[in-house]
């Protein structure tokens, strides 16, 4: 049997075509000179690969400097998951490159399903895929009667989350070594990273992925969908499932995560609101932002519909929390910058809202995401950010601009009641950055949005706004200045 050439994101076990094949691993230094990674996503690829080097049998882990000087015997590899490492694979003599795997949806299926269509919609694909894997379905009809529970689990935080923590991850020699190499690194062959160093979050092996699931499944999943939109400060996890990173890196199945969430629901009693939910971001959302990568076009990673142009400011860039009033942002990007990682809203709301308030380069916005998650990848943060985040591509995969004001992270957090900003004032020193910057956005967009239905409400407030002149000179000579 040949080889298996395994990625760094391709760790389980599901890549292997039966238990003990062969596995090359690389261990590319370049990749760490071409782009700033979180210094806890280095250390987190980092460990699993040398885990599983350990651990996995006949695995042969090679140290280079590059893919290419390390790929020397005719080995197998299932596509990768980005256009580069696709290029590269085909490239290299000897390597046969098998369809992917990790997704549920199969891309001929998505395909078939995308042909024809004006826009892409979660919803629409979402439903097809649940039809086509037989999930949550009772017959031919939704289990519950419901396709999507989503405006059910809208409900703003409580005063405290009580939720079980995830069990803890027991760093060994491997860590030991990976952070002494990191530290090396950076003193020696000048490769720096981003954020700060912390101990491991995250599983590195197949049994504490493992573990973190069926931790999830029991303690967290029953309390995870009324919340799934709610953010309290200093709690960057909430009850979410925190198995992002670990599917990501492969070491889980998205199938087996959806089959043991079905379980719960099914066997279990688990509410039907948070089991739908959840699987809605795996089934769903997470497939289908895989197969946008590569249905859309190469150039779509480029697309700016909104003009957006202003660079990402260093505060922001390197995560410096510190330099930033506003307690909902600065509490993120601290989020961010101690473990590589803050749920689905932070990023949404919070850190992609401020941007597209402000006009940042989307793609550039995007990339600070791949680099800055510990989950994050090319293929994870090209159509979430460009596409939904930020608007990017004038309304192919999203139906609106994902912008709000103060009274959205009023409602939807504990941020507001702490802060020095109110998020009911829109001009003077008061004035709520994302208040002020949600109409500054509306007046300087309004002819762009103006055919979108769904922004015909906020429009019509805009033109009620005997300020709103102000607000956009307030808003433009803020700058790039940390609010």
């Amino acid at each position: 049997m040949r080889r298996r050439w395994l990625f760094a994101d391709q760790l389980g076990p599901h890549f292997l075509d039966e238990p003990g094949q062969p596995v090359l691993l690389v261990e590319s230094k370049a990749v760490f000179r071409r782009r700033v990674f979180h210094r806890q996503k280095a250390h987190l690829v980092l460990s699993a690969m040398r885990h599983l080097a350990r651990d996995g049998g006949d695995v042969r882990l090679v140290r280079a400097e590059t893919y290419a000087e390390a790929v020397t015997e005719p080995v197998t590899v299932c596509h990768p998951t980005s256009r580069a490492a696709r290029d590269l694979v085909k490239r290299l003599p000897g390597v046969e490159m098998l369809p992917p795997r990790g997704f549920v949806t199969a891309p001929q299926d998505f395909v078939a399903w995308a042909h024809g269509r004006d826009h892409l919609r979660l919803e629409d694909f979402y439903r097809d895929a649940r039809r086509r894997h037989d999930v949550l379905m009772d017959g031919a009809e939704p289990a519950g009667g419901r396709w999507n529970y989503d405006a059910d689990n809208r409900e703003p935080p409580p005063a405290r989350l009580d939720v079980a923590a995830p069990p803890p991850i027991a760093e060994d020699e491997i860590d030991e070594e990976v952070r002494a190499d990191l530290d090396r690194w950076e003193r020696e062959d000048g490769i720096t990273f981003l954020g700060n160093d912390g101990p491991r979050l995250f599983p590195a092996t197949r049994a504490e992925a493992l573990a973190r699931l069926r931790h999830f499944v029991k303690h967290r999943l029953p309390i995870f969908g009324p919340y799934e939109d709610a953010m309290l400060a200093g709690n960057p996890f909430m009850a979410h499932s925190m198995l992002s990173a670990t599917m990501n890196l492969g070491l889980l199945d998205p199938a087996e995560v959806i089959e043991r969430s079905e379980a719960a629901y099914r066997k279990d009693g688990v509410d039907l609101r948070s089991v739908e939910g959840f699987i809605r971001q795996i089934l769903g959302w997470r497939d289908f932002i895989w197969h946008l990568y590569w249905y859309f076009e190469p150039s779509y990673r480029a697309a700016n519909e909104l003009h957006a142009r202003r660079e990402l400011p260093a505060w922001f860039a390197n995560l410096d929390a510190g330099a930033v009033e506003a307690r909902c942002l600065s509490d993120v990007l601290a989020g961010v910058r101690d473990h590589g990682w803050v749920h689905h809203i932070p990023r949404l709301m919070v850190l992609g809202n401020y941007a597209l308030q402000r006009g940042w380069r989307p793609g550039a916005l995007a990339d600070w995401f791949h680099r800055a998650f510990v989950d994050g990848y090319e293929w994870v943060m090209t159509a979430n950010v460009v596409g939904m985040s930020q608007f990017a591509d004038g309304g192919r995969m999203s139906t609106k601009p994902y912008a709000a004001g103060g009274a959205y992270i009023s409602r939807m957090s504990d941020y507001c009641g702490g802060c020095r900003y109110n998020p009911k004032v829109r001009l003077g020193d008061d004035a709520c950055p994302y208040t002020a910057g949600y109409w500054s956005f509306l007046a300087r967009h309004s002819t762009e949005l103006a055919g979108n239905h769904r922004m015909r409400r906020p429009l019509q407030g805009l033109g009620r706004l005997a300020d709103v002149d102000a607000v956009v000179e307030q808003e433009t000579a803020r700058g790039s200045r940390a609010p």
